[in-house]
């Protein structure tokens, strides 16, 4: 098997620019942080100019968001697809957003969660990508409570949040070690959450 690493300037040389673009800023954002890489990093990483990345994005903070907004998309995309799969079943939907998470989990060890790690670097609470974030989350945390209230939990709100703390603390402990077996973890509380209904 191949790894992608080795596939990757294979892949990455068939991608229109804006794509090749977001590819390389998602590489160098993941591992080193939004703010730390630079312009001119991401575009050697993506094989054009910085001229290019500012024709497409118009500016660094631009591409930042556009990056977030295509991990918010698949995160919103597993809360589609929990609820397609399961309609009616808002156990199971809350069990396959929990899977989700837990799937994800391998890659929050050594990455870190890209919302976190974002709003960690960047303290302007009116940067773009900030406010995509509290967007995002309040989308997500409605939909949990959504999820919960046809569920028929005596407290919606409260399971929203104990399935909020619980799915990104998941998330910020692989990263930072010191818990072992956090997927099964946070399977149990998800259940737990779910019995309750």
């Amino acid at each position: 098997m191949t790894s992608t690493s080795a596939r990757r300037p294979t892949r990455v040389a068939t991608l229109p620019p804006r794509e090749r673009i977001l590819d390389a800023a998602e590489e160098l954002f993941l591992n080193e942080g939004v703010v730390r890489v630079g312009v001119q990093a991401i575009a050697d990483r993506a094989g054009t100019t910085k001229m290019a990345i500012y024709r497409h994005f118009g500016t660094k903070d631009a591409l930042i968001a556009e990056w977030l907004r295509i991990v918010v998309h698949d995160y919103s995309a597993a809360f589609d697809a929990a609820e397609q799969a399961h309609p009616g079943d808002f156990a199971e939907q809350i069990r396959a957003v929990g899977r989700f998470i837990v799937d994800g989990l391998p890659e929050f060890s050594h990455r870190g969660c890209p919302f976190t790690n974002s709003v960690a670097e960047l303290p302007d609470p009116d940067h773009p990508a900030r406010r995509l974030i509290s967007e995002h989350k309040t989308r997500q945390f409605g939909r949990l409570r959504a999820m919960c209230e046809g569920l028929g939990l005596a407290d919606p709100e409260l399971g929203a949040a104990e399935l909020t703390f619980a799915m990104e603390g998941a998330q910020i402990a692989v990263q930072n070690g010191g818990v072992e077996n956090v997927g099964a973890h946070l399977t149990k509380i998800v259940e737990g959450v779910v019995s309750r209904g």
